[in-house]
């Protein structure tokens, strides 16, 4: 399938964990030609330990994440170098979700602190592409997917983060968000719901839109 040319230099594809992001993000880089930026889960090395033992745990991964994630962003070039779409599989913004889900009060302030001192130095995407998926459905994905270290997430948490995200992009204004909910498209093994999807991408965005199979 031919493609318009992609009219967003730089799109975020986002969601909660186990929703598809960085698969999709990649299969998107191989349909419209451009290029990618993908953030390394496991690199964190306290990722193990949040899992196995949240709340000792949680603010040290905290802090990996917000600064491997600022520096991850400032390896995006400027908007004059742009050739091909860049496809990022995370919004920096959305690393303040966790914070607020998993730390305490004098952790969340010490964390905010820090914030405000990078956030502003992050460029805004063109365009969020928010894959939704039902908690239930999520739960599935990962343990399918059957990493070590995930095996201790609980229903409860993705719940909690599931509702922060859907909180943020349903109020997101610094960029459109194309809202997709994830949980009857098989955009991996389903070459035409890959391709209806991608050609609605790159498609006219104000403000939030939402997919449907199909069609606008």
């Amino acid at each position: 399938m031919n493609f318009p040319k992609c009219p967003y230099q730089y799109i975020v594809v986002e969601g909660v964990i186990g929703v598809g992001k960085t698969s999709l993000c990649k299969l998107l880089t191989e349909r419209l030609g451009g290029r990618n930026i993908l953030e390394d889960f496991e690199s964190n090395p306290f990722i193990e330990d949040f899992y196995r033992s949240p709340r000792e745990n949680a603010f040290k991964a905290q802090l990996y994440f917000l600064i491997y994630r600022f520096k991850k962003q400032m390896e995006i070039p400027p908007p004059d170098l742009f050739d091909s779409p860049l496809l990022v599989d995370y919004l920096f913004q959305k690393d303040r979700i966790f914070a607020v889900v998993n730390l305490n009060d004098d952790e969340l302030e010490l964390y905010n602190t820090i914030w405000e001192v990078l956030a502003p130095k992050v460029r805004n995407p063109d365009l969020v592409v928010y894959l939704q998926a039902s908690t239930g459905k999520l739960l599935e994905r990962i343990k399918k997917r059957n990493r070590s270290y995930e095996k201790n997430i609980s229903f409860e948490y993705l719940e909690a983060l599931n509702n922060a995200y859907n909180e943020m992009y349903f109020h997101y204004s610094a960029a459109p968000v194309f809202i997709v909910n994830t949980d009857d498209i098989d955009f991996i093994d389903s070459p035409d719901h890959l391709d209806d999807l991608a050609a609605k991408i790159v498609g006219p965005h104000s403000g939030i839109n939402f997919y449907h199979p199909g069609g606008m």
